[in-house]
């Protein structure tokens, strides 16, 4: 007799396993554009290098040590030692955190500020738009750098927290002009008018409609003021304005200049640190290069207009060939 065969029904419902990592698609893009992948690189790792700066620390930044003092960097000390023996790799690898939280912190209450009053302004008009364009002109108008002098003398205490509110409140204005600009040609659009007629709220729109249609100019306002604030915070604790106190590349070099290191020979207390700056705002500006590529097509870089400028510079016979090249 023959063995009857059963066999179970399969099931309508398989497991789906992902190929592969799908990654966002504004990150996509991001990569894909030179400058972006480049100054992504370059502030990942200053970010990765800050993460771990507890680890790779060899000493206490702040710590003193006669016998170690004005040390040219070596193997036991990559970056050199300060007057009073404090080893400068610490000081700019865990200097990093603070700078960085600062910039990032500032950038993005200024950044949501100028989004919030810029944007609104635009779409609702009359009094408010009057009043925030009022107050930016204002704060346009007095020159940033004087003003956080100023602004900074009179602080009693110039804690993190403190800068990020001082450079911030000095850091929004230019951006809210450009955001009111961008909402004012968006506010006339069909998907705005269609959301007002349908009875949306006000703050429904702004943050609902306007800003998502704005993400990528906001993206690049933020890593605009991140950078901007990184060079200010760092210029006022040159000039002794800031929180002394702490560790960061700015305070680096104000100790650098106060004991007049590079009069004396000792060059690595100023290059180190400032290139740490240097190397970060290059990210930035690179990454906001890459940002503005991707969300204005006019800049994007094809070869037609490569093979226009060869024919502008060698005649028709030079853009041929660089347009089969």
């Amino acid at each position: 007799m023959a063995q009857a065969e059963f066999s179970l029904p399969s099931s309508p419902f398989k497991a789906r396993v992902p190929s592969r990592l799908r990654l966002p698609g504004w990150f996509v893009l991001l990569l894909r554009n030179p400058k972006s992948r480049l100054g992504l690189l370059m502030v990942a790792f200053v970010i990765v290098v800050a993460l771990i700066a507890p680890l790779i620390s060899v000493s206490d930044p702040n710590g003193f040590s006669l016998l170690d003092a004005r040390q040219a960097p070596s193997w036991h000390h990559l970056f050199g030692t300060t007057d009073q023996g404090s080893d400068i790799f610490s000081q700019v690898v865990v200097g990093a955190r603070r700078s960085l939280l600062l910039g990032a912190a500032a950038g993005a209450l200024a950044t949501a500020v100028a989004a919030i009053l810029g944007i609104t302004a635009a779409y609702t008009g009359g009094i408010v738009d009057e009043v925030v364009n009022f107050l930016a002109n204002v704060f346009l108008t007095i020159p940033p750098i004087p003003l956080l002098v100023v602004m900074s003398g009179y602080l009693k205490t110039r804690g993190l927290w403190t800068m990020v509110v001082v450079i911030a409140a000095v850091l929004w204005a230019f951006e809210a002009r450009i955001l009111r600009g961008q909402a004012l040609s968006l506010k006339s659009r069909d998907f705005i008018l269609a959301s007002k007629a349908a009875g949306e709220s006000t703050p429904r729109i702004v943050f609902g409609e306007l800003m998502p249609n704005m993400i990528s100019r906001i993206a690049a306002a933020f890593v605009l003021v991140f950078y901007i604030a990184l060079l200010v915070d760092s210029g006022l604790e040159f000039l002794g304005l800031g929180d002394m106190g702490a560790t960061s590349w700015g305070v680096t070099i104000y100790w650098a200049q106060v004991n007049s290191t590079v009069l004396q020979g000792e060059w690595w207390p100023f290059l180190f640190p400032s290139l740490a700056l240097s190397f970060t705002v290059l990210g930035l500006v690179l990454l906001l290069a890459g940002i503005d590529e991707l969300s204005n097509p006019r800049l994007r870089t094809e070869g037609r207009p490569r093979r226009h400028l060869l024919a502008l510079l060698g005649g028709r016979a030079l853009a041929r060939a660089g347009g089969r090249a």
